[in-house]
């Protein structure tokens, strides 16, 4: 069987010419199911300044079933806590948003931009209208790392309690930290790879053991047990890999979209200029840190002219994912992207009935 690819499905969010708080772009949205079974994002809008606020707003479907456009519905989030502002602006941004079964909550985790730099705060809901700060989220150290110290980004929860790589149940977090000399500017300069896991921007997963079944509905523990999952291999990414959407259980396991960056081919007006593009991995459905699948090539990468120019141009970003059960399509998922850091697309994935495309050798 040929690749997994996305079939793109068009432009679901655009910024509105006479909305002050989105005249730098929407992008990079949270995507869930509410408690009325409809379908909400929760996307990132930029204002003057790059001051950035998560909004809320409903997807409309046509007669099909596609989503064709938004209803706008206010924010959920704008920058209030310290974590959140620095001089002359602030940010809340990128936001993915899980229920999580044990907490019976949903968990909203996004980048806090404060004059520290970006680091992971947590939210909680119980109807996706109403959200709680719970603070910047909270990591034990590795080895010599102190996670509290260093930026993150990408953070994304498991819906399920899962086993942790030491045996523990626990809720786990995907996340993309920011280890200094580790940007795609600085890792490009490069000319011999050594080790990955501290040279280049890669995913990690961290974990909160579940002690007992009674679980704390309003905080969440300490992240442990850190350690890199995935680290950049082929060339569409090889300069950095991040987490996309939050992990689905499908048939073949546990799935992410995520992000790779490399450089282009023909660079603009004489200067290095990054691509980002998007691909596809999958975790065993009972040990969340063995890949059991990895696309060899993007499954979607920059293309139309929406995604080639923008904000920031050649930038196709996976962050919300919807499987289609209402349309009795459990194989379907639609996933939605920012596009070039301006607009909002949606593009579908179908994944095969029978098995899987092969898959990168070195996963």
């Amino acid at each position: 069987m040929s690749a997994l690819t996305l079939t793109r499905l068009g432009i679901v969010m655009q910024p509105e010419p006479s909305n002050d708080l989105e005249v730098e772009g929407v992008l990079n949205p949270a995507a869930v199911r509410g408690p009325d079974g409809e379908l909400y994002l929760f996307p990132r809008m930029v204002a003057k300044g790059n001051y950035s606020r998560i909004g809320i707003a409903r997807v409309k479907f046509g007669h099909a079933g596609d989503p064709v456009g938004v209803e706008r519905l206010g924010i959920a989030l704008e920058p209030m806590a310290d974590y959140e502002k620095r001089s002359g602006g602030g940010g809340c941004e990128d936001a993915r948003v899980t229920y999580v079964e044990p907490l019976k909550h949903y968990i909203m985790t996004y980048t806090a931009f404060s004059q520290n730099g970006p680091r992971i705060a947590i939210a909680q809901s119980t109807d996706l209208l109403h959200w709680e700060r719970l603070g910047l989220a909270s990591f034990g150290p590795y080895e010599h790392i102190d996670f509290n110290g260093i930026n993150n980004k990408d953070a994304t929860m498991f819906p399920a309690a899962i086993q942790s790589a030491h045996g523990h149940r626990s809720l786990a977090m995907l996340h993309r930290p920011l280890f200094p000399g580790t940007r795609p500017e600085e890792t490009v300069l490069r000319t011999v790879d050594i080790l990955l896991r501290e040279h280049h921007e890669c995913i990690w997963i961290s974990y909160c053991h579940l002690a007992t079944d009674d679980l704390p509905s309003f905080r969440l523990p300490k992240f442990v047990s850190n350690q890199p999952l995935a680290v950049p291999q082929a060339t569409w990414e090889r300069l950095k890999i991040g987490a996309g959407t939050p992990p689905v259980m499908t048939k073949y396991g546990w799935l992410i979209l995520y992000h790779g960056v490399s450089e282009l081919s023909e660079p603009v007006n004489d200067k290095h200029t990054l691509t980002y593009s998007a691909g596809v991995m999958i975790f065993h459905k009972e040990q969340a840190h063995r890949i059991v699948y990895r696309s060899p090539e993007p499954v979607l990468s920059p293309d139309l002219p929406e995604e080639k120019s923008g904000a920031i141009s050649n930038v196709v970003f996976p962050t919300g994912i919807d499987c289609r059960h209402d349309l009795g399509e459990p194989n379907r998922f639609d996933v939605y992207y920012g596009m070039a850091d301006d607009r909002i697309g949606v593009a579908r994935l179908d994944l095969p009935d029978d098995f899987l495309p092969a898959s990168d050798p070195r996963k």
